[in-house]
Order: structure tokens, then sequence, then C-alpha cells
């Protein structure tokens, strides 16, 4: 008894952190934090900044005037604005919950000792993680075998399943899910879709939301596929609208002279604060959502990397 008493002071003791090294961590943490949300603050600053003080004296923590003109020109153009955030909304969403499933559903089959084509599949996955056919190969395959141009779904199935997702849920499932449910659940009758249903995926939750995470980072942030698919403006993206705003403010302001009667209009244009607050209407919607997620997301993350 006394043993275990000395070894339980030892770890104790071995565990505990001093008061100057507490401090020290917090700043180093504190320190951090700032790097962090310093750009964010600067980049606000910058959005709402006229142009005259940004073309005086540059980018600046203490412009000399402020202006929301970035914000009321897009502002000015909310109609297709909403309907574009409408559209990322609905992608967002509905494809991490779709991309979710799927790797979830590939994941939980090969993570199953039993199964007989495990390594088979796991080597098919793995492959696409080295090199895969291009871009010609995967447009040709959408437009022209799945006829996927001008659908949503265009948007959607290009980005919903990973090899690095699989790999990761494949593991988590190795590591959380006890094979001694799932026979116990094979004994009172249960199939597999009602153990991967009702007894796997409600255990699973912080392997889920670490994929869920990373899925809508990609939805949301996705504008390159609108580009490659979409000639709909009906289905255009938030990201892929406020990059063509971006980019035909850029070529008035740049243009202008050549013109001619809208160099004035150019002129006016909030050509620089434009981009950030472009930036600010992008990351704000994502931003929020992360704390919802953050505690599923590093204990998943972690538990799904320890076992390869």
């Amino acid at each position: 008894m006394s043993k275990n008493k000395t070894e339980n002071s030892s770890f104790e003791k071995f565990n505990r952190v001093s008061a100057t090294t507490n401090i020290i961590f917090t700043c180093i943490f504190f320190l951090i934090a700032l790097a962090c949300v310093i750009p964010l603050i600067f980049i606000f600053i910058i959005s709402i900044s006229s142009n005259e003080s940004i073309v005086s004296q540059g980018y600046s923590f203490f412009p000399k005037e402020f202006s929301a003109s970035a914000y009321e020109y897009l502002w000015n153009i909310k109609g297709s604005m909403g309907k574009s955030f409408l559209v990322s909304v609905f992608i967002t969403v509905g494809g991490t919950a779709f991309g979710v499933m799927l790797n979830a559903a590939m994941g939980y089959v090969l993570s199953r000792k039993n199964y007989k084509y495990k390594k088979f599949f796991t080597y098919i996955i793995f492959i696409p993680m080295v090199f895969n056919g291009g871009m010609v190969a995967s447009y040709m395959i959408n437009t022209q075998v799945l006829m996927l141009k001008n659908t949503v779904w265009a948007l959607i199935l290009p980005i919903a399943v990973s090899s690095f997702y699989i790999i990761i849920l494949r593991t988590f499932f190795q590591t959380t899910v006890p094979d001694s449910i799932i026979e116990s659940a094979k004994i009172d009758g249960a199939n597999q879709f009602v153990i991967f249903t009702k007894l796997v995926l409600p255990i699973s939750l912080p392997g889920l939301a670490a994929i869920g995470l990373f899925l809508s980072f990609a939805y949301w942030n996705d504008w390159f596929l609108a580009m490659l698919y979409m000639d709909d403006q009906g289905l255009f993206p938030l990201q892929y609208v406020l990059k063509r705003i971006e980019r035909n403010v850029e070529f008035l302001a740049t243009n202008g002279a050549l013109i001619g009667n809208t160099t004035e209009l150019a002129n006016r244009l909030p050509s620089e604060t434009i981009r950030m607050a472009i930036v600010m209407v992008v990351v704000l919607p994502i931003a929020v959502t992360y704390p919802f997620f953050q505690k599923y997301f590093i204990s998943g993350l972690t538990i799904g990397a320890v076992k390869g």
C-alpha cells in the first residue's frame, strides 16, 4: 500500500507545474492566440477604411478615414448575393452530411477484421492519395459520363469522398468501437445496417465531427468547381460570385481609362477595401460555427491518428 502511495506521489510530483511555468505557458498561448486573431482584425480595419486613406498611407491599423463603401457595394447587389449564399449553405450542409455518411460507411467496412476484401479495397483507396487521373479526366467523367454539368451534384460529388477521410475514420472505428459490442449486437439479431446506424455512429461522434469540419470548410470555400461546371447563374455559390465581383472591380479599377464613360465610376469603386470585405463575408460564417465542432474535432482527429 505504501509502495503505491509512493508511486502516486512521484507521478503527481512529476506532473505538477510550477506557478512560474504556468505563467510562461499562459503568455506563450496568449501570444499565439493574438497571432491568429490580429490578422483578422487587421483585415476588418482595412475593409472599413476609405480608398483615399489606403492610397495615402497604405494598410494601417489606424486609417485617416473610415468608410463602409465596400460593404455598401456588396449590399447593393444583395439580390444575387442572397441567392448565392443560400446555394452555398445548401451545398455545405447537404454535401457535408452526404460526405460524412459515405466516408463513414467505407471506413466502417474497412475497419472490420472479418471483411474478406479489406486489404484489396484499402490498396484501392490508398492509390488516389499518391496520384490521380488529373483534371481533364475528372472533367470528362463528370460532364460526359455522369452528366453533372449545371447540376448541384457537380458541386457536391467531386469532393464528397476522400481517401484521407476514409483512412482516418477506419482507424477511428478500429480504436474506438470494441468488437465485443458488434458481436453482442449480432447475437441479438441485428444486421450490419442496424449495427452501423444505431450502434456505431452514435458512439463515433468525435470522428464524424472531425471529418464533418473538414468537409464543411471544403464546401464553403470552394469556387473552383463552379467555375468548371456551372453556366447557370442560379447555381453559383457565394465564393464564386464574390470572386467574380473582385475580378470585375479589379478590371474596372485597372482599365478604367480605356473604358471611357465609366472612368469616374471605376475611380469610386472600393477596389482595395472590397477584397478585405469579401474575406470577412466568407470567413465569418464558418468561423462562428467552428467553436461548436472544436471539442469533437480535437478528440476525433487525435484518436483517428493513433493507429495506422
